[in-house]
């Protein structure tokens, strides 16, 4: 769970480190509390790991924290229906079994006896009695609580530190299965000892009980458990809580990828729950979620209030191949192949012998991304089958592996080396690069369609359509009797956008449809982001004033003419760095991207740039001025303790110019970045 905190912060209040576990209170402890202390002794740490055999595979289930927080929609009522739909959704079928309950379930005190209390009004039957009714439909139950005094709600329940043989044993009799174990309140005490202790105390539970536990470290990656943590539990947090945005979910992602080494059945690494469905992020965006919490063998703990998902969510949480992916008993997490200009190749050894790769594009537009089966591990063969999945087909390669992937899209394939590869049809890769237009004026568009199979493509015809109203037109052949392995039919258009059409981004659908020398019918589709925009005007002009393509901003929207208030529009406040107020300008918190038609008709971009005195001390950004797909200038890092820095950049014959605003190589705690006087020059 997170802990209360404003945007411009992630680190978390772990209480006093001074203190120690002798000084937890003045009241004189409990017979159950004193025991557990006495139970806490070093040689302890040196006991064997929990009981073998559970997470094999990385844990699928539910958490209400990211839906819900603390609110009085989290009860017993909720859960139970959970469960429900986990039956009749086909959440169960496809593999979620565990129904987790996070912070706030307890009283905010103890009884007489020292027990955990759980919330009458929440949970009036009591949490044993919900965990039979999980139970009996043939689903299990996880609760929390945290490694420290207090839990990480601002009303701060009951933690289990000092009481965690109690506590487990409490656990395990009302049928607990699944523990997230939290990191607040700590008192100082040492990471490794509070997690081992309760690992302890876990498996004198069991024992006594019968009742295994998988056991969530949720350490927040602070003391590296990925090092130390496998002899404990089965799963631990390798970051900071996830938020339900593109930046926060795209800066765990990147934590995560590099700690492939210490996964494996029974000893996962955890990048926090998913944000599927919780309407932050995009369709697309939710895809990748998913598509890479999958190749990396995460957890997939959903974190949408499920009595409320659409179809699409319901259709992203439940697709069989992807899962699978996850799912996979060898137990590998995917590895990063490559990497460049944000486009990822990440492939993930199977347990047949493929290999899942997700080409995955973190950048604003859209990107070919390829590799091969070579690349990726695989051995040389006549021809491999690869299979989409997100489209469920499949295909036969030659060997590559390339896709033009939208912005913040994610194609997940899986590779073999299948001996019956030539019964499917050939792989076919659509690409088109739709220029920036202006309303009212004709666009020229190339579309491509390459057969990346052994076999050749029959009866290609291809097609292009746009919004309603839109007129395109094929100026070159849109069919082709047979296009060849290895070959490339280009297909030339002309897309105009009726006059008066709003300025934004549209999609054009390229359809390709073929057939296979055996008959079998194939398709394709891509959708090619169209841009209507305004032309430049001429002189020199306030970037702050002028209408932009399109801009993405790390924490609220890009401000024009004062600095980032991180939520709503018009939240800023005037743009000062060092001391020095500007009346125009941009206000940005990175990772910040801002693109601007300027249709080869200017020359150049200027702006004073800094740290935005609002932050403090804090913040550290760097800042780039792109001329299409050239670095025309860029700063070093910047802090808030430097005056602004004067920029300048040729953008003579580019069309579009971005304003690039990046965090300086470290978090992005307080990043706001100012682009303060920033002038367009055409």
């Amino acid at each position: 769970m997170r802990l209360p905190h404003t945007r411009t912060s992630r680190r978390r209040v772990v209480g006093v480190l001074t203190a120690s576990l002798l000084a937890l209170g003045t009241a004189v402890p409990s017979a159950a509390a004193a025991r557990d202390q006495a139970r806490q002794q070093p040689e302890r740490t040196a006991t064997s790991a929990l009981p073998g055999g559970l997470a094999l595979t990385p844990p699928m289930g539910f958490n209400n924290w990211n839906s819900t927080h603390c609110g009085p929609e989290f009860d017993e009522s909720m859960v139970k229906g959970i469960a429900d739909l986990f039956v009749a959704k086909g959440l169960k079928a496809a593999g979620y079994q565990y129904v987790n309950l996070d912070d706030c379930w307890a009283l905010p005190a103890r009884d007489a006896d020292d027990k955990l209390v759980p919330d009458p009004v929440r949970f009036p039957h009591g949490i044993g009695a919900v965990a039979d009714y999980v139970h009996a439909k043939g689903l299990k139950l996880g609760l929390y609580t945290s490694a420290g005094t207090k839990t990480c709600s601002s009303t701060g329940f009951p933690g289990a530190l000092g009481h965690e043989y109690s506590d487990a044993r409490q656990f395990a009799e009302w049928g607990i299965d699944y523990l997230k174990y939290d990191n607040c309140n700590n008192q100082g005490v040492d990471a490794r000892q509070r997690y081992t202790t309760m690992r302890d105390a876990l498996k004198e539970a069991t024992a006594a009980t019968g009742r295994p536990i998988v056991y969530s470290i949720c350490e927040w990656g602070d003391n590296k458990p990925w090092e130390w943590a496998a002899g404990l539990g089965q799963l631990w947090r390798t970051t900071h809580d996830i938020q339900d945005k593109w930046s926060s979910m795209l800066a765990i992602l990147k934590q995560n990828l590099p700690l492939a080494p210490y996964a494996g059945p029974g000893h996962w690494n955890d990048p926090d729950m998913l944000e599927v469905g919780n309407g932050g992020m995009t369709d697309t965006e939710y895809r990748t979620h998913f598509s890479m919490w999958s190749v990396m063998a995460a957890p997939l703990l959903i974190g949408t209030d499920l009595r409320k998902a659409s179809p699409a969510t319901l259709g992203v949480l439940t697709n069989a191949d992807v899962i699978a992916v996850d799912q996979d008993p060898l137990g590998k997490q995917g590895t990063v192949v490559s990497s460049a200009d944000g486009r990822w190749v990440v492939a993930k050894q199977m347990k047949d012998g493929s290999r899942a790769v997700a080409l995955f594009n973190e950048t604003n537009t859209p990107q070919r991304i390829a590799t091969t089966a070579h690349a990726v591990g695989l051995p040389d063969a006549d021809g491999y089958t690869l299979r989409d999945l997100w489209q469920h087909r499949n295909y036969n390669t030659a060997g590559t592996v390339a896709a033009t992937v939208p912005a913040h899209g994610t194609v997940l394939v899986r590779i073999s080396t299948d001996r019956r590869w030539s019964a499917n049809p050939p792989a076919a890769e659509l690409s088109a690069d739709a220029p920036p237009a202006v309303a009212g004026r004709p666009a020229a568009l190339t579309s491509t369609v390459t057969d990346l199979g052994r076999t050749a493509a029959q009866h290609l015809s291809v097609s292009l359509t746009g919004p309603e109203g839109w007129q395109v037109s094929a100026r070159s052949a849109t069919y082709v009797r047979t296009l060849r392995a290895g070959g490339a039919h280009n297909t030339r258009w002309t897309v105009t956008a009726p006059p008066g059409t709003p300025t934004g981004t549209y999609g054009l659908t390229l359809t390709a449809s073929y057939r296979s020398a055996t008959g079998v019918r194939a398709s394709g589709t891509l959708t090619v982001p169209a841009s209507v925009v305004v032309a430049p005007p001429s002189g020199t002009s306030s970037l702050g004033d002028l209408p932009w393509m399109s801009a993405t901003n790390g924490y609220g929207p890009v401000e024009r003419n004062t600095s980032n208030g991180e939520s709503a529009a018009g939240d800023g406040r005037p743009i000062t760095i060092g001391g020095v107020v500007y009346a125009k300008g941009l206000g940005t918190h990175a990772p910040s991207e801002i693109a601007y038609y300027t249709g080869k008709a200017c020359t150049k971009v200027t702006a004073d740039v800094g740290v935005d005195d609002e932050k403090g001390a804090k913040g550290t950004v760097s800042f780039e001025i792109w001329a299409d797909g050239t670095k025309a200038a860029s700063t070093g890092v910047l802090t808030n303790a430097m005056p602004a820095q004067r920029v300048t950049a040729d953008v003579t014959g580019a069309q579009v110019v971005r304003l690039v605003v990046t965090n300086g190589g470290d978090n992005t705690d307080s990043d706001h970045g100012d682009w303060a006087d920033a002038q367009l020059t055409c």
